[in-house]
């Protein structure tokens, strides 16, 4: 239930600041609201998966702190990235 690494490299060709970035915060939150989007599909089909409904619990909160993150030291790109992935309203 991972990312196929065509999917995962397409994300980080559309979400990277720069030729080399693989790990700014924007791009982790974009891989990890892609995670979170698959394992929602899963666990429609499979309502008592509970050790991948905690996998996407993790998920989220890791997602939450790192979105904290963004929003605190730059609240421009936050709601940017905010309106590319779709989330929160």
């Amino acid at each position: 239930m991972s990312l196929t690494q065509e999917k995962k490299q397409e994300i980080i060709g559309e979400y990277q600041a720069h030729g080399t970035d693989t790990g700014s915060s924007s791009l982790q939150v974009a891989l990890l609201t892609a995670r979170v989007n698959e394992l929602t599909q899963h666990l429609k089909a499979n309502q008592k998966d509970h050790s991948s409904r905690r996998g996407l619990l993790k998920l989220i909160g890791q997602r939450k702190r790192l979105l904290g993150y963004i929003r605190r030291k730059n609240p421009q790109g936050y709601q940017e990235l905010m309106k590319k992935l779709g989330i929160r309203g």
